[in-house]
């Protein structure tokens, strides 16, 4: 149990990610690294546009948090603006 005690604030990111393919897994495991972290209370990895959807306690996670599980996963955000092709 966690004996943390959190804010109600809850705050969204959308981040790019770098190198994913659909159908390789890849979305899963940047998920259960994301979750994994405190404060994070979801996650969800769309393949098909290589984007992160997450929900975030501020307090308790940061945005160089979810990038450091992101590398750790063995991808990366994206910090060049992509423009539409």
């Amino acid at each position: 149990m966690d004996t943390q005690t959190s804010s109600n604030r809850v705050e969204r990111l959308t981040l790019p990610i770098a190198g994913l393919e659909c159908g390789s897994g890849g979305a899963q495991s940047i998920e259960r690294a994301l979750t994994r972290l405190p404060g994070v209370k979801r996650a969800y990895v769309n393949p098909a546009t290589e984007m992160l959807y997450v929900e975030i306690d501020p307090e308790r996670c940061t945005r160089s948090d979810l990038v450091a599980a992101v590398e750790r996963a063995g991808y990366r955000v994206e910090t060049a603006h992509r423009p539409w092709s």
